[in-house]
């Protein structure tokens, strides 16, 4: 049986994916910053995911293809951006070449299909979280996908990406994680704070992760000096986070509520990729107790 958000979000131990999945988000913005920027706020994510959903084909719609005029109604109408900003994305993937034109059923209709690059490095993003999984509980996600990774990214993805789409859990976990989230660059500032964690008993108010240099955020995520500021001092007005000192000196820290907000999202993102998968690749592990699998596999 596929983990349940309700699971994971209670398991004290899946502290230790929330932290390795957040670093392999920043390993995947420091090899490749213009494909990771994909990942780096929300609407961007949504709209990759969109994109790739409908190249496939989109779940109980009965049609595939990507094409700008499909893309954008469907931003549009899933509440994921703008008739302009789905535009300009569209726009981009073509300039950055992770989208290309492709011959389709109606030659009036540029149809459009994601390049290898961009193709491996989702299947890369998907094969992270199915590792993440495989250590919880023993599965052998990873290794299936792995086996033939296009076709499984091909029968997997869509149904990630209608998931989550449609999933309150994941689009608004929480006023400070949307901060960060919809901000340019800031989930990878997000990421990069939760990475920094040494641990989170459940009923702390803060966690103090030690000194912290704008500077080298601003450096690791090209974010500029004024955006990086307004940011955190917009999350530290909503008591989020802080340094143990005045005038932003002395360690920085977490709020709890910052840290479940993340936590919960995570679990509930979790849930749908093992949904997914066990949909596509059967179960992971067969007949045990889900929760066995959970207190005796983290690491």
């Amino acid at each position: 049986m596929a983990f349940t958000a309700k699971n994971l979000s209670a398991e004290d131990r899946f502290l230790a994916a929330i932290l390795h999945c957040a670093n392999q988000m920043l390993s995947i913005y420091r090899e490749s910053p213009r494909i990771a920027s994909i990942f780096a706020a929300q609407q961007r994510w949504l709209m990759a995911h969109a994109g790739f959903a409908l190249h496939y084909g989109y779940p109980d719609d009965g049609r595939s293809g990507l094409y700008s005029g499909r893309f954008i109604d469907f931003a549009v109408k899933n509440d994921i951006a703008s008739r302009n900003t789905a535009a300009a994305f569209m726009q981009e993937m073509l300039a950055y070449r992770f989208l290309r034109a492709v011959p389709g059923p109606d030659k009036r209709t540029r149809y459009l299909e994601p390049t290898e690059i961009a193709e491996q490095h989702f299947i890369r993003w998907l094969v992270a979280h199915m590792m993440i999984l495989d250590s919880i509980d023993g599965g052998k996600r990873a290794d299936k996908i792995s086996a033939d990774p296009s076709a499984r990214m091909a029968a997997i993805q869509p149904m990630i990406a209608k998931a989550i789409i449609g999933s309150e859990a994941v689009r608004n976990p929480g006023p400070t994680f949307n901060l960060f989230n919809w901000a340019n660059s800031g989930g990878l500032v997000m990421d990069y704070l939760i990475s920094r964690l040494p641990e989170f008993p459940r009923t702390a108010e803060r966690v103090v992760i030690g000194p912290l240099s704008l500077r080298e955020i601003r450096e690791q995520f090209m974010i500029s000096n004024t955006h990086l500021k307004r940011l955190l001092t917009q999350a530290s007005n909503m008591g989020s986070v802080g340094w143990t000192e005045p005038s932003r000196k002395g360690d920085f820290w977490l709020s709890g509520r910052f840290i479940l907000e993340y936590w919960n999202y995570q679990a509930s993102k979790f849930a749908i990729i093992d949904a997914a998968a066990e949909a596509v690749l059967g179960p992971a592990v067969r007949d045990e107790p889900q929760a066995q699998h959970i207190s005796s596999k983290v690491p």
